[in-house]
């Protein structure tokens, strides 16, 4: 039914039509956040994958070629976008195993103090950042969230969370310099 619609609409998105990649959008970002959700299971994730794809979709309006329906490549483009997020999860997971393994072997391996002096004085310099600031980098880096939920919880802006971030992590890097090859991952 959309079909020659949706043709006709990205058509008129390669000439810059606003109103058409409007249209186009609300034609499909609810069935595509739909569909995502489906594949990873969260929800927020997949209205960032869909709105993600229809900024990629604005920005390179004039190079992309569809050979078939345009309701099919933006169906593929989620189903790739989410296949990427969950080998990215995957990886993640994986490092965060491996750094609990390798904290809990800190923890039980008394020839380690050298480490745990270490983990206590990350500890001790996160604990030194201002309370906003610390309460930040801890719901980023200990807790894992997005500085978008960041600022949803906090209810400041994003900006404001990224500028925090980074004046968290050059303290912290100033602060533990003599550490820096170990500590790139950690921060």
């Amino acid at each position: 039914m959309y079909l020659q619609e949706d043709y006709i609409l990205f058509e008129k998105i390669k000439q810059d039509d606003k109103k058409a990649f409007e249209t186009l959008f609300h034609r499909h970002y609810g069935i595509l956040c739909h569909y995502a959700t489906h594949l990873i299971k969260n929800e927020a994730e997949a209205e960032e994958i869909a709105q993600e794809l229809f900024v990629r979709l604005w920005e390179k309006r004039e190079k992309i070629q569809i050979d078939t329906s345009l309701k099919n490549y933006l169906f593929r483009a989620v189903k790739n976008q989410c296949l990427n997020y969950i080998q990215h999860n995957q990886i993640k997971n994986q490092y965060a195993q491996k750094v609990i393994h390798e904290t809990e072997a800190v923890k039980t391996d008394e020839s380690n103090y050298p480490k745990i002096g270490l983990l206590h004085k990350i500890e001790e310099s996160i604990n030194s950042l201002p309370e906003k600031r610390q309460e930040i980098f801890r719901l980023s880096r200990q807790q894992g969230l997005k500085y978008r939920e960041i600022a949803e919880k906090l209810n400041i802006s994003v900006k404001t969370v990224e500028t925090q971030m980074g004046l968290s992590i050059k303290t912290l890097r100033e602060k533990l310099k003599h550490y820096s090859g170990i500590l790139l991952f950690f921060i």
